[in-house]
């Protein structure tokens, strides 16, 4: 063999030997897919286990006993606890008026008023008497009740007082009628209630009694 025919077999050897040693890291290098160096598990296995979620902390203890509720402020008194609270002056609007002689030989009339209407009043003080045409009234007789006190007149109740027309004088005078207005601790504004009275004397000693719950008290004091 001629020296250069060896030097060609040599050459092809060599070349041939170059491209098995540099084959697959071309054909990735050109875009091939590499062979897989394992064979990958159907599900991972995560390297750490997440840790449990902590349970939550169990509620406060309920106290032994429950807390107790603020106290109501006491109200106040109503006044419908007392049953007199609105009674009122018993005025002429309220009653009726009679007046009656009692004792002819010394001109006295009783005098009696009633509750007509349909809730309670109070008769206050003396009757206030005047003697139809003439000046002045009947002179306050005795001590009244304080309005506490006072004579409670519930529907259809009466009360009395005793007139006294005094003895005849020279300075006295008859009158055939009287009119009355009530005693109300106030301004209020009357209609005098009128009686007969046919032939009472009225003297400077014409007198009236405080209102009494009954007749014979009105006329003996």
């Amino acid at each position: 063999m001629s020296t250069v025919r060896r030097a060609a077999v040599v050459l092809v050897a060599v070349s041939a030997l170059a491209l098995t040693a540099c084959g697959p890291s071309e054909d990735g290098a050109a875009g091939g897919p590499a062979a897989p160096t394992g064979t990958p598990s159907a599900t991972a296995s995560p390297s750490v286990k997440p840790s449990a979620p902590a349970k939550p902390s169990p509620p406060p203890a309920k106290p032994s006993t429950p807390p107790s509720k603020p106290s109501k402020p006491s109200s106040p008194a109503s006044p419908t606890t007392d049953p007199d609270y609105d009674v009122f002056p018993c005025s002429t609007y309220d009653v009726t008026f009679t007046a009656n002689l009692a004792e002819p030989t010394t001109g006295s009339y009783l005098l009696k008023v009633t509750n007509k209407t349909g809730k309670p009043c109070r008769v206050l003080g003396h009757p206030v008497v005047t003697f139809g045409a003439l000046d002045g009234r009947a002179t306050a007789r005795g001590t009244a009740p304080g309005i506490e006190e006072a004579i409670r007149l519930a529907p259809g109740e009466t009360a009395y007082a005793g007139l006294m027309g005094g003895p005849k004088g020279a300075k006295s005078k008859t009158v055939s009628s009287i009119a009355l207005t009530m005693e109300t601790d106030s301004d209020l504004k009357q209609v005098p209630l009128k009686a007969s009275t046919p032939g009472l004397n009225v003297s400077d000693d014409s007198s009236v009694t405080a209102w009494t719950d009954n007749a014979e008290d009105a006329l003996s004091l």
